[in-house]
């Protein structure tokens, strides 16, 4: 499969008209691969450590979640990693592809993986978008846990480095109902509310946030971003696997850029 075919296949799919006005979805760098073979190599964030992971394994087109390039470009210096990015990509012949807000809302996307990840039964878009599609998911745990357990499975399934939950006077309350929504997700938390969702799943939630959560009755849990999308890129592998590409792989460079101090 050429590139070319490969990205009408993922648009009809994933319709890059779908992402948000501020975000920046499809071609961020495109140095003339269209015909080429596909080999590709699918991060969630495109850095300079997986732009040499993928000169290293003789890839083609780095597909990313995050945008390389979110604003305007004003400049293009010599020391500035997107810059740097930038000559890789021309010198090597490797271009650079984002799905953002696009992939949030189909199925299989990044909140559709983190809800059968938790296996969640009668599942509906926090906020619809459009048919069948959305942003978040929410739905219900069968069978029911504990606060406790779902925690538990959380950090078994994602694990992330640090998980963080909201205050609770009993971690042996029974959750029913749960809502997730890779990344960034504390904007939803009242379109959760309204949902019925006991616990909401998500990450990048400030002190307030939680403050917010609790005084709405909604136990809030941030993963990290990370944790909470790095799943939904190994699922778009599996996807490109059954195309029969001639070569696709999970980025072993991505990263997680906070670290904690044991």
């Amino acid at each position: 499969m050429k590139i070319a075919d490969l990205i009408i296949w993922f648009e009809a799919w994933a319709n890059p008209a779908w992402c948000e006005s501020w975000d920046n979805c499809g071609w961020q760098i495109e140095p003339g691969v269209l015909q080429e073979e596909t080999r590709v190599l699918v991060c969630l964030t495109p850095t300079l450590a997986v732009m040499q992971e993928a000169i290293a394994l003789n890839a083609n087109l780095i597909f990313a979640h995050h945008p390389l390039i979110f604003n305007p470009l004003k400049s293009l210096r010599t020391g500035e990693a997107i810059a740097e990015m930038v000559r890789l990509a021309f010198t090597h012949n490797i271009g650079i592809y984002t799905a953002h807000t696009n992939f949030d809302q189909v199925q299989d996307g990044t909140a559709d993986v983190l809800a059968q990840i938790l296996e969640l039964k009668e599942v509906t878009p926090i906020e619809l978008t459009q048919a069948r599609l959305g942003y978040g998911r929410v739905g219900l745990l069968e069978p029911f846990l504990t606060l406790q357990e779902l925690l538990a499975t959380i950090q078994t399934r994602l694990s992330p480095p640090n998980l963080i939950f909201s205050p609770s006077a009993d971690l042996q309350e029974t959750i029913s109902r749960v809502a997730v929504l890779g990344g960034s997700g504390a904007s939803y938390i009242s379109a959760v509310a309204k949902t019925g969702a006991q616990a909401y799943l998500t990450s990048d939630c400030k002190f307030h946030q939680f403050q917010e959560s609790r005084d709405r009755n909604l136990i809030l849990i941030d993963a990290g971003h990370y944790a909470t999308e790095r799943p939904a890129c190994d699922r778009l592998v599996q996807k490109f696997q059954s195309l029969n590409l001639d070569w696709v792989q999970l980025s072993q460079k991505d990263e997680d850029f906070r670290q904690f101090f044991a």
